[in-house]
C-alpha cells in the first residue's frame, strides 16, 4: 500500500537526516543563536512549497519569535491561479524588488529553503543577503539541485552562494513513490524533511540560548490562560527585532 510505503519513506528521510546531517543542524542552530546572542536578526524565506517549512515555525505555540519570515506578493498558495506563482519564481529582478523591502544588515542570518534552488527569485534572494553581509544557511535538495541546470543569467544556483548547506535528501523531481501504470511519481518528501529540520534548528537556537544565559522569546499558546499577556510582553520586548507585527 502507497499510504505505508510513505510513512516508511519518510522515516527513512528522517533517519537518515538524524543520523548524516546532525552536525549541520547543530552548525545553522550555532549561526542563528551567535547572531541572536549579539543582537541581529533571523530572516527566512522560501518560495510557495518551500514557504510552508518556515510558516510550520512561525507564528505558533512553542515558535521562535524572532523569525521574521519573508512572504512575498505571488508566491505563498493562496494565489490563484497558482501556476501564476511558477512563473513568478522565474522572473527575472523579482528577488531584488522583494529584498529591497527586508530590514536586513550585516550581520544577520537569512535561512533559505529551495529544493531546486535552480530559480531566479530565490537566487537573487540569496544574492542579495550575501550582498548586505548576512549569513545565509539554505535547505535544498543536494540531489535534485545538482542535476538541473540554473533558471538565473549568473548561472548559479542557491546551495553555492551558502555559508551552511542542509541536504533534505529529497530526489530529483522530487516525489518518491512509483505505481504501475502511472507515469508520475507521488508522494513529496521535501515539506515533511524541512518542516522537521525547521523545528529541530530552532530547539537546538532556543537551547544554545539559554546555555548562554539568555532566555529567548517563545510563544505561548494562546489557548493557555495567560499565554496571550505572556506574547504581548514578549513581543513589546523584542520589538526591535521583529518586523512582522
Amino acid at each position: 500500500m502507497l499510504a505505508q510505503d510513505y510513512f516508511d519513506v519518510c522515516l527513512r528521510v528522517l533517519e537518515r537526516i538524524r543520523d548524516e546531517q546532525m552536525d549541520k543542524v547543530q552548525e545553522a542552530a550555532r549561526i542563528i543563536a551567535e547572531a541572536i546572542a549579539g543582537g541581529n536578526s533571523f530572516f527566512a524565506f522560501g518560495c510557495t512549497h518551500s514557504s510552508l517549512p518556515i510558516q510550520e515555525v512561525f507564528y505558533r505555540a512553542g515558535g521562535f519569535m524572532l523569525i521574521n519570515p519573508i512572504f512575498a506578493p505571488g508566491l505563498t498558495l493562496d494565489v490563484r491561479p497558482p501556476t501564476m506563482t511558477s512563473r513568478l519564481e522565474r522572473l527575472d529582478g523579482y528577488g531584488r524588488l522583494i529584498f529591497e523591502n527586508v530590514p536586513a544588515r550585516e550581520g544577520d542570518v537569512l535561512l533559505l529553503i529551495s529544493v531546486s534552488g535552480r530559480n531566479a527569485v530565490p537566487l537573487e534572494v540569496a544574492l542579495e543577503a550575501k550582498r548586505r553581509g548576512m549569513k545565509l544557511v539554505v535547505i535544498t535538495a543536494l540531489e535534485y539541485t545538482q542535476n538541473v541546470e540554473s533558471r538565473h543569467a549568473s548561472g548559479k544556483k542557491v546551495y553555492e552562494l551558502a555559508d551552511l548547506v542542509l541536504d533534505n535528501y529529497s530526489p530529483r523531481g522530487d516525489a518518491v513513490l512509483e505505481l504501475e501504470g502511472l507515469p508520475q511519481k507521488t508522494g513529496s518528501t521535501s515539506g515533511v524533511a524541512a518542516s522537521c529540520m525547521m523545528h529541530a534548528i530552532v530547539s537546538q537556537v532556543v537551547e544554545n540560548l539559554m546555555a548562554e544565559g539568555i532566555t529567548p522569546p517563545v510563544y505561548m499558546s494562546g489557548n493557555l490562560d495567560g499565554g496571550a499577556e505572556y506574547n504581548e510582553r514578549m513581543l513589546a520586548k523584542y520589538k526591535d527585532r521583529i518586523f512582522y507585527t
